[in-house]
């Protein structure tokens, strides 16, 4: 079972945050123009931070299996494991480049990586073909990325479970039961009826399967090559000097995380056997509301802050359009476990990290969903119809 992180009131949390942020503050140093910490000794070991990697191995090379890793996390996951020496093979269904470009490459790192990352072609879904392909490989760590079900995993442990080490699983921390005390610890109730459920039953396949495993559940991911529309649905608007919708108060507090921390948190689960049989969330160190991700969103654009608009959803049927992109509620967690047992600290403060998002992405003219203004328009028709757009 997971084992509990010590509970501590609300405040006391987010007083802890502050302070940790404070300290964090005072020994940045600036790289291409944004705010990041500077090398710092992590158990006798100096870990210099350079772009997408951290230039540091832990443990000995591992041949690793990742199933998935041709977008967002998986891309950042697999560039960290090859830079530390871990060979490293892709299963995909060969669907999408097996290596492909991230805004924090040059010509000469991806060559590096383009050589070195293997690939196994195959879809997930035919178990048999699955097993047949990944036995005799010799694979010792599993990273899983796009695992959805519990049936997509057994035929994974089955092929690799002669030589397998450890299994690092990708779930989600939309598992947990809504509940009147934040923030979310790993040990809190989940939701049987969630739509995450299918990560909740892997969870309990790989807590019964005898192999240590280590199952992480992010809140909202974040960054460059964000396939959903988190901080892109906030650009298009900003850009196009609209007025942005908000559901209720705008004081619904959330938690965003970006995709490189993540992926450092991921690789320092690997053979850490303080992280064997345990879940951790993952996300950023602080909490923000929706108006302060709106905010934050203008700021990280160099824009004036928005007119924000906010509105009842029981007052509109928008069918099958989605007015914003994240839940209508509080939906937060404590990272407490993960700081603790991996050594990790988010490297990006929630600006910073914006700031990265889109001056290597959007503002570069690159996104993953063209704008869609329907739901605004039908929220800012009744509410505020003169003020679709302001000026800057």
């Amino acid at each position: 079972a997971a084992r509990p992180c010590p509970r501590r009131p609300w405040v006391d949390n987010i007083s802890t945050f502050c302070a940790k942020q404070a300290t964090m503050a005072s020994q940045t140093t600036t790289m291409r123009g944004l705010s990041r910490p500077a090398a710092r000794s992590v158990q006798g070991r100096r870990v210099e931070r350079r772009g997408a990697v951290v230039v540091k191995c832990a443990v000995e090379p591992k041949k690793i299996l990742m199933m998935g890793g041709t977008r967002f996390i998986g891309l950042y996951l697999a560039r960290q494991l090859v830079e530390q020496g871990h060979e490293v093979t892709l299963y995909t269904r060969g669907k999408s480049k097996v290596a492909s470009q991230i805004p924090d490459d040059t010509a000469e790192s991806f060559a590096k990586y383009n050589r070195k990352i293997k690939h196994i072609q195959g879809d997930r879904m035919n178990f048999d073909d699955v097993k047949q392909k990944l036995s005799r490989q010799g694979f010792q760590v599993v990273y899983d990325i796009n695992g959805r079900e519990a049936e997509e995993v057994r035929p994974v442990l089955e092929g690799t479970r002669s030589t397998l080490q450890q299994y690092i699983y990708c779930s989600s921390a939309g598992v947990y039961l809504k509940s009147e005390q934040m923030p979310h610890r790993e040990t809190d109730a989940t939701d049987p009826k969630s739509r995450h459920k299918g990560k909740l039953d892997t969870e309990a396949v790989l807590q019964r399967a005898g192999v240590p495993y280590t199952s992480i559940r992010p809140v909202y991911i974040y960054g460059p090559l964000n396939y959903n529309p988190v901080e892109e649905w906030f650009f298009h608007r900003i850009k196009a000097r609209r007025a942005i919708p908000v559901p209720g108060s705008g004081m619904q507090v959330t938690q965003l995380g970006h995709v490189k921390d993540l992926a450092t948190a991921f690789v320092k689960c690997l053979g850490n056997k303080k992280a064997y049989n345990q879940i951790y969330n993952i996300s950023g160190e602080r909490y923000v509301t929706f108006d302060g991700i709106a905010k934050a969103c203008a700021k990280a654009m160099d824009a004036p802050e928005p007119e924000l608009i906010h509105y009842n959803a029981k007052d509109f049927d928008f069918g099958k359009e989605k007015p914003f992109p994240l839940r209508d509620q509080h939906f937060f967690t404590s990272i407490d476990k993960a700081m603790a047992d991996l050594d990790w600290i988010p490297e990006f403060s929630l600006l910073d990290g914006l700031r990265d998002s889109y001056q290597k992405d959007f503002g570069r003219g690159t996104y993953r969903k063209p704008a869609n203004f329907a739901a605004d328009d039908l929220i800012l028709d009744k509410l505020k119809p003169k003020a679709k757009t302001y000026s800057w």
